[in-house]
């Protein structure tokens, strides 16, 4: 199999509202629009992944988690409190060294902001 191009697909079910927590809250780049104007797909950006919001679902979706690393976990609690989110654990450090913190899109799909502190293996491994 040679892959040229993945995204993750999200099916909500309020597809403008979740594009609306997407793009307007935690503040995603659009990378593309695309179908009708009345129930358009938008595809963001997610660092070196894509995230598609197209679709509806009957049902929230469920099983699925989102895992972006941010610069700044504390800045973005305080952003995303402010604005309503659900925030489901504030920003803390794990025995694994990262600084996480967890919240919820609108259908309630999880959603893990994650810091890489400065002296992190992760910043010195370039695998």
């Amino acid at each position: 199999m040679d892959v040229l191009s993945s995204r993750t697909l999200l099916r909500p079910s309020d597809p403008r509202r979740s594009q609306s927590f997407y793009r307007d809250v935690l503040g995603l780049a659009v990378y593309r629009e695309f179908g009708p104007a009345e129930h358009p797909g938008v595809v963001f950006f997610l660092g070196n992944g894509l995230l598609e919001v197209s679709g509806q679902a009957e049902q929230s979706p469920e099983g699925l988690a989102l895992w972006l690393q941010v610069r700044d976990v504390v800045a973005e609690h305080h952003r995303l409190a402010a604005a309503g989110v659900t925030v489901v654990q504030p920003p803390r450090l794990e025995p694994w060294g990262l600084v996480e913190m967890w919240i919820e899109d609108p259908d309630g799909v999880r959603i893990a902001l994650v810091e890489i502190p400065h002296d992190h293996p992760l910043r010195r491994d370039q695998r």
